[in-house]
């Protein structure tokens, strides 16, 4: 499994327009293949767009998106209002949950890192025995490594019922000791950045 995430930067107040238009033409764009989740941004760079596209490998991509451009109604007519793009392949680590439709939020932390140079692997041994613990506590909705797209990049998104809740799990899994991880060989993040995004009422995890 891999997923594509899609990140549109916007005009100022066209955050609206955009989702309606979108929602109305992904009315036909899914039957090709459906969304994992397509939210908006709350806290954090404002007036972006985040969609998820699951596809089984890149060879499935090229071929819903061969057939995708075929349909009339597809893509929405949001060009206008779109300042920046960006594509990034997501692929989860083996012992991540994959995305899947439900309520889980309606608040969603993205976290994004940047790695040092061949450290990717061994936050995932450091990282798989320590995330039972942290679930315990909270649901991941996935984490995985950007095959293509930014070099080195970790994104992990959790979601959480309220600001409320997110600061109580964090705090618990500090004073626990559960997370975040430690014991690695040497500090491997070069950058932290988080969203804090909402979905649109078409989201298929809401």
């Amino acid at each position: 499994m891999i997923y594509e995430v899609c990140t549109y930067s916007l005009t100022p107040r066209s955050l609206v327009k955009v989702e309606k238009s979108f929602g109305e033409a992904y009315e036909y764009r899914k039957k090709y293949s459906e969304l994992a989740a397509f939210w908006h941004t709350e806290i954090g760079p404002l007036n972006e767009i985040i969609q998820v596209w699951p596809y089984q490998d890149m060879n499935e991509r090229a071929r819903v998106q061969a057939e995708a451009t075929k349909e009339p109604n597809w893509p929405p007519k949001i060009g206008d209002f779109i300042r920046a793009m960006r594509s990034e392949i997501l692929v989860p680590f083996p012992f991540s949950p994959l995305l899947k439709p439900g309520k889980f939020g309606p608040i969603y932390e993205i976290r994004i890192y940047t790695v040092k140079l061949g450290m990717m692997s061994e936050i995932m041994k450091v990282w798989e025995p320590k995330l039972p613990g942290r679930l315990k506590l909270s649901p991941l909705a996935v984490a995985g490594a950007v095959d293509l797209g930014e070099a080195n990049r970790l994104i992990h998104i959790w979601p959480y019922s309220s600001f409320d809740q997110r600061e109580t799990i964090r705090s618990q899994a500090q004073q626990l000791g559960v997370w975040p991880p430690t014991g690695m060989s040497e500090q491997p993040l070069l950058t932290q950045m988080n969203k804090i995004v909402v979905p649109a009422s078409f989201s298929p995890m809401q």
